[in-house]
């Protein structure tokens, strides 16, 4: 080949200790950005990266701060889940002591500190509460870590979806503090490798919770991310609009000389002043006075302003007529558009519900003095955060259904279609939507037992006859 015959001639002309064996070079194309790519079936990284994760926090409080929607965005599900309080209960009356002690403590002040948590919790998109314990009686102070200061979450090597341990950013003297996160459970949960590694978190415990995240993520995300480009640029909009309305108001004094000379412009120039208002001014034929407004020619930018808000609110599950927009909105289509807001504010309450419960669970496993394994679904240990109701419920149209249904499943009782069990229960469903919940086997075993009892007591008895009526005398 031409290319056997081109090595053979090239060594002929080369000493025999240069002479070497060419092989034909082969590879293959490489992008350019070839090193930012990773393997579908590789190990998958859900985090922002550290700057990105700070500068989200920065940016989601800036926004909190400055920004009238990004602010309601963030106390609206506030509001609606805190406004009238919260509250750790539970069936035992010493356990209910240990946690009302823990809820009113002057460093806990869970009834003022609370709300700054919710807050923040959606602003930064994560909580940090390093624990305290009274080695003497267990009684429980939970602190607080800014969540720029969480330089790493630690997660299971064998389940990334479980965080173990919380790595603080380093101090001016170098040091960083390592915690390992609370499970309210024995360490025998973890595997050996996982154990020896909580181990080397020698500075405490510390609550951590996450919203907005993934399961194979080790951070959370602030509500406020999705939305920041489109709440800054709302802001510019409607920076833009006010000075457009300041520049429509703008205006100056038009003052025309006819044929007069480029000199005598000047020089009447020199003289005239803007005519104060009420004042006079009179002049020739020569000269015409008047005041110029600008034309922008600009159209009404109304719908502009309510299609970015509405892109805004739209992705915070808001509807508009909560932002003073009322659009096209009456009672019964403000209820039905706010349904989507409200189970999106259900979701939000049952995490904040487990975080209270979680940390009444800490709460009462230290004060019992030892790490011993609790059945928390017994009734004495059993902790229950009682929130307000979302909204206040209108009953009047669940009243008339339950009556309705009532005659509904009676009827079928007494034709033979269905059994009073099954009309409970279809009972229980729309008693349900009152705030009255039951057991309908129960509720069918005392009904049945109240049905016998009044039966007994309802049997007729012939009144004794009188002395009259014995002898047939009138």
């Amino acid at each position: 080949m031409l290319k056997d015959r081109f090595i053979t001639a090239f060594n002929v002309l080369l000493p025999e200790s240069w002479q070497v064996n060419f092989r034909e070079a082969a590879g293959v194309t490489v992008d350019a950005d070839e090193e930012q790519w990773r393997k579908l079936t590789g190990d998958a990284d859900r985090d922002l990266s550290p700057m990105t994760q700070v500068r989200m926090q920065k940016i989601g409080h800036w926004l909190w701060e400055s920004n009238l929607l990004a602010n309601r965005i963030v106390e609206l599900p506030v509001a609606y889940l805190l406004a009238e309080g919260v509250t750790l209960k539970v069936q035992d009356d010493e356990n209910q002591k240990v946690l009302d002690r823990f809820w009113r403590d002057p460093i806990n002040d869970m009834d003022l500190k609370l709300p700054k948590k919710v807050r923040e919790l959606g602003i930064f998109g994560e909580q940090c509460y390093p624990a305290f314990v009274n080695d003497g009686d267990g009684h429980v102070r939970i602190g607080y870590l800014d969540p720029s200061l969480i330089e790493t979450v630690v997660t299971d090597p064998d389940n990334r979806e479980q965080p173990i341990g919380v790595v603080t950013v380093k101090d001016r003297k170098g040091n960083a503090r390592r915690y390992r996160t609370i499970i309210n459970g024995p360490e025998e949960v973890f595997s050996r490798r996982t154990r020896e590694i909580r181990a080397s978190f020698p500075d405490g415990e510390a609550f951590y919770f996450r919203v907005n995240d993934l399961s194979s993520g080790t951070r959370g995300r602030s509500d406020l991310l999705a939305q920041a480009d489109w709440l800054d640029a709302y802001d510019q909009f409607l920076f833009g609009e006010l000075e457009r309305s300041g520049a429509l108001r703008a205006f100056c004094w038009d003052l025309t000389l006819k044929n007069a000379t480029e000199d005598q412009v000047k020089a009447r120039a020199k003289k005239v002043a803007a005519p104060k208002p009420g004042s006079m001014y009179v002049h020739n034929d020569s000269e015409t006075l008047e005041a110029v407004a600008p034309d922008l020619q600009a159209a009404d930018t109304s719908q502009g302003a309510r299609l970015f808000r509405n892109h805004v609110l739209g992705g915070a599950t808001l509807p508009e007529h909560w932002f003073g927009g009322g659009g096209d909105v009456n009672r019964a289509t403000g209820e039905s558009m706010s349904e989507p807001t409200f189970k999106v504010l259900s979701m939000r309450q049952r995490f904040v519900k487990h975080m209270l419960e979680s940390i009444g669970r800490y709460v009462l496993l230290k004060a019992s003095g030892s790490d011993r394994e609790i059945d928390w679904a017994d009734p004495k240990w059993a902790v229950e955060a009682v929130f307000p109701e979302l909204t206040v419920s209108d009953t009047t149209k669940y009243a008339a259904a339950l009556q309705q249904v009532v005659v509904a499943v009676a009827l079928a009782i007494e034709r033979g279609l269905m059994t009073e069990a099954t009309a409970l229960k279809i009972i229980n469903a729309v008693a349900g939507r009152l705030g009255v919940e039951f057991d309908a086997e129960t509720e069918l075993k005392a009904a049945q037992v109240e049905r016998a009892k009044r039966k007994e007591e309802d049997v007729f008895t012939e009144p004794p006859a009188t002395g009259v009526e014995a002898t047939g005398t009138t």
